[in-house]
């Protein structure tokens, strides 16, 4: 049974309600195909949870929302709170494209908000650190905040922001700069699509292509970051129409490839970043269903993988700036304590 994200790495949290599956606060669920989600309340994207652990926590999930009478419903998509901190969502029989925009709208809407709420705070504090500064030093107060305000700015341009490892086993990041570099270009080979990606491996790297799986984790890392400011109402319309006008996740991701050459960048094709709202987003939606129908079909083991890849990713990107033999030295010492019977005593002062 897995606690964290297999997104964005964070703790899902527990709940003291679902005996069965005691994971997530917000559970979404499909009686009728069986299938179980946890959506994280961090980055709001959908954790499908292994077959497994599914059926008692599904049967769970139905019981609890029949029993919640304060609830809201349409005919195909329902949410209840049978529990302080526990949220049930309640999947019918929509429509496909009904369900996306349902999902996705919550999913993208949540982090407009936040992402508007977090810009405005920092915009007011930033703002009110420079007044303050200057009413109390003058202009040179004023200027050594200035300084401060562009320091933070440039941090986190420059700072590691996704990570991902290819199957050479080399973990890669790149910084907010690096993410607004991605390319999407058609392939030459069996491989319907490659990703370019600005990345580096410790403090050096450059542009590199990436095919196949490895260009599927490249997409899954950046498009987060790309999409960070969500998207309207009718972005997320338009986003879920254009996947539907495919039938299938991995042909829009092809014809996405294909469409590079509409958009440039001085006079280079296939930037992410330059492609049409709506498109961007649903570029992050035919992932999520790629990855989803992969599992339904029996693969999921990639999702598991997956995750377990964000736990080591997260651990080892906490170390990645320290200095080195930093997480040896730990590691011995650890050990060493653990297996000594009795820990050794503080040495006496007045020795």
């Amino acid at each position: 049974m897995y606690t964290t994200c297999m997104f964005c790495n964070e703790s899902l949290r527990t709940n003291e309600v679902v005996e069965a599956f005691p994971v997530g606060r917000r559970i979404a669920f499909d009686a009728a195909k069986g299938r179980l989600w946890v959506v994280c309340r961090k980055c709001e994207r959908w954790n499908l949870t292994p077959l497994e652990e599914r059926w008692e926590a599904v049967e769970t999930c139905e019981k609890l929302f029949r029993g919640t009478r304060i609830r809201t419903s349409s005919e195909n998509i329902g949410l209840a709170r049978p529990a302080e901190g526990l949220e049930l969502v309640r999947i019918g029989e929509p429509l496909r494209p009904e369900f996306a925009a349902w999902r996705y709208g919550d999913q993208f809407g949540r982090r407009r908000r936040r992402t508007i709420l977090n810009w405005t705070a920092a915009g007011l504090g930033l703002a009110g650190g420079v007044a303050l500064a200057g009413a109390s030093g003058g202009v040179l107060g004023t200027a050594f905040a200035a300084y401060g305000v562009n320091s933070v700015n440039m941090w986190n341009i420059f700072r590691p922001t996704v990570y991902f490892r290819p199957e050479d086993g080399r973990l890669r990041w790149m910084n907010r700069r690096g993410c607004y570099a991605t390319r999407i270009r058609p392939s030459d080979d069996e491989n319907p699509f490659r990703v370019q990606a600005k990345a580096k491996r410790f403090l050096w790297g450059g542009k590199e292509w990436f095919e196949g799986e490895d260009a599927l984790r490249v997409l899954r890392a950046t498009l987060p970051k790309l999409n960070a400011f969500g998207g309207t109402g009718r972005a997320v319309q338009s986003a879920v129409s254009e996947i539907d006008h495919h039938r299938h996740a991995r042909g829009f991701l092809e014809r996405v490839a294909r469409r590079g050459e509409e958009h440039r960048y001085r006079g280079t094709p296939g930037y992410i970043v330059k492609l049409p709202k709506p498109t961007q987003l649903a570029l992050e939606m035919a992932l999520h269903e790629e990855d989803e129908r992969r599992a339904l079909e029996g693969e999921l083991w990639r999702l598991e993988q997956a995750w377990r890849e964000a736990e080591e990713i997260a651990g080892i990107a906490d170390d990645l700036l320290l200095p080195k033999g930093t997480s040896g030295f730990l590691d011995r010492h650890s050990e060493s304590d653990d297996d000594s019977p009795n820990p050794p005593e503080a040495p006496d002062r007045d020795s």
